[in-house]
């Protein structure tokens, strides 16, 4: 008698293509809890039933970093009683240890019965408590919000938006010299509207791994002739690509409405400037500048660091003023990042989501694609650029920044379609336990 293959009767295993017909067993692909209910719902299952079973079947994963020696055995314990599991440094246990990174297996109804216990423990439980109720909180939330003020403000959070790029560069790696002439680039922003852009981002100094810096006056004489060239009536907003918060300044008097900084707000005159300009901010990761970023790449935990760079410049930002509604974050695919690193933050991006910050991701034909796609060169690039984008978008990224409008608005039109006629996402506070 033929082996029984598990979940396969007798009858139906008779060799190597031998198909699961018993039953009809089917490992169910549910992006969020809310497709688990409809399918729980099918079953005609009881409906308060429905409810419960529904909040049991999903578990988040929750990092926590730094956490106190004495803190971790009762983080553990109470998770253990709420249902989940922990997971810390072995050297809790004989006390080598100082702190931990620990990991938290958990629903969602579970972590609502362990943060209310951890308000009442010592050593720094309750804070945890909060900082792990917000993150999932961040995470799980669908809720569109918008970005800027004016005609100009931007709703991000339930259509994936796109960033169209304008480089007013003579070196750029993708189409360096091309718009060099203040209408060359003004035509340009017309055509990647009319292809579906909704904001455009104008830059005047190449950040391609090893570019040279170029002087701020050089920069505004590249990018200054172009924003006074655009309409005035306008509905949708222009960002300038800069690290330089004299050339921002420049750029918002004269009519750009965010700044995409890829110093990521390091620069103190930068973070005064939008701070007191109320302006929304894309504040990249990136290591050193783009002529050094690339001499270091190693990294001990790529997400783990790039995750809190971001966090701590936040909050840096905000300490000096700027709000967090005006903050975006890009996790700088390419800035300081091996292609196979570009790949996992790429992968990994809805993480991010965690901060509470939209998210801005750059794959548009960067040289990780080309590594990834057999050493492809710029001009063959597009297919990849169009799948990293589909991938952020998937993974909960608020804007996708590309020089292919037209395509990508075509794929993201998809990935939008497929949520209209997919339950939305994670609900933001699901009841019960």
């Amino acid at each position: 008698m033929a082996p029984v293959r598990r979940g396969v009767t007798s009858a139906t295993a008779d060799g190597p293509h031998a198909r699961v017909v018993a039953f009809h067993a089917r490992v169910l692909e549910a992006r969020s809890t809310a497709e688990i209910a409809r399918e729980i719902d099918r079953t005609e299952s009881d409906p308060e039933g429905v409810g419960l079973m529904t909040r049991k079947a999903r578990i988040y994963p929750v990092r926590l970093d730094g956490v106190p020696l004495k803190a971790a055995p009762l983080l553990k314990q109470e998770m253990l009683a709420a249902g989940g599991d922990s997971a810390h440094a072995r050297g809790v246990a004989d006390h080598s240890v100082s702190a931990t990174t620990v990991v938290l297996l958990g629903t969602w109804g579970q972590y609502r019965r362990l943060i209310p216990k951890l308000q009442r423990q010592p050593f720094h439980l309750g804070t945890i408590g909060s900082a792990i109720d917000l993150a999932l909180q961040h995470y799980t939330s669908r809720n569109p919000r918008t970005v800027g003020t004016g005609p100009r403000a931007l709703e991000v959070g339930r259509a994936t938006r796109i960033m169209g790029v304008v480089n007013v560069t003579p070196d750029s790696f993708s189409d360096g010299g091309r718009f060099l002439d203040p209408d060359a680039a003004v035509r340009r922003v017309s055509t990647l509207v009319e292809e579906g852009a909704d904001l455009i981002d104008i830059g005047g100094e190449s950040t391609r791994p090893g570019a040279t810096p170029v002087n701020p006056e050089d920069e505004w004489q590249r990018v200054g002739p172009v924003l006074e060239r655009l309409p005035g009536e306008r509905r949708w907003p222009v960002s300038i690509d800069t690290r330089s918060a004299a050339v921002a300044e420049r750029a918002l008097a004269a009519g750009a409405d965010w700044v995409n900084d890829v110093g990521g707000l390091r620069e103190p005159a930068m973070r005064a400037l939008v701070a007191r300009t109320g302006v929304p901010v894309v504040l990249l990761h990136m290591r050193g500048t783009p002529a050094t970023m690339q001499a270091d790449t190693a990294y001990q935990d790529l997400r783990g660091e790039v995750f809190g760079a971001l966090a701590d410049a936040a909050a840096i930002a905000e300490t000096d003023g700027v709000r967090p509604e005006q903050i975006l974050l890009d996790p700088g695919l390419g800035f300081g990042k091996s292609a196979e690193q570009s790949l996992e933050l790429l992968a990994h991006v809805g993480e991010l989501r965690s901060l509470g910050f939209p998210i801005v991701v750059g794959a548009s034909r960067k040289s990780f694609l080309g590594a990834a796609t057999g050493g492809r060169g710029v001009a063959d690039r597009l297919e990849a650029g169009l799948a990293a984008a589909v991938i952020a978008a998937e993974e909960g990224a608020a804007i996708v920044r590309t020089h292919d409008v037209a395509a990508t608005r075509r794929a993201l039109d998809l990935v939008d379609r497929m949520r209209t006629a997919v339950p939305p996402g994670d609900p933001e506070e699901p009841a019960g336990d």
